[in-house]
């Protein structure tokens, strides 16, 4: 040994496992995350829309469709750019 190994802890001079190749993910698990993307932006749509609906019928007015509409596109959006960012990172 070394003077410099010496004095460092064993921790430290512990070497680290090389990296494993990436693991094949299942296909069927790949199709269901998938299809579970072509039903997020319209049911995120869906439910902004309605949720503006309901709360222009109960408050009287005529905007708030609107607001929620865009809400939930927005929504709808971030979610689908985190799912396929996730994919990516895997």
């Amino acid at each position: 040994m070394n003077e410099t190994s010496q004095r460092l802890s064993p921790i430290a001079v512990q070497s680290f496992p090389l990296e494993t190749p990436p693991k094949k993910k299942n296909v069927w698990a790949q199709v269901g995350r998938y299809s579970s993307l072509a039903f997020l932006l319209p049911t995120a749509v869906f439910i902004g829309y309605g949720i503006g609906y309901y709360l222009d019928k109960a408050l009287g007015t005529h905007f708030l469709y609107i607001v929620f509409l865009l809400i939930g596109i927005a929504a709808g959006f971030v979610e689908l750019f985190r799912e396929v960012r996730k994919d990516l990172g895997d």
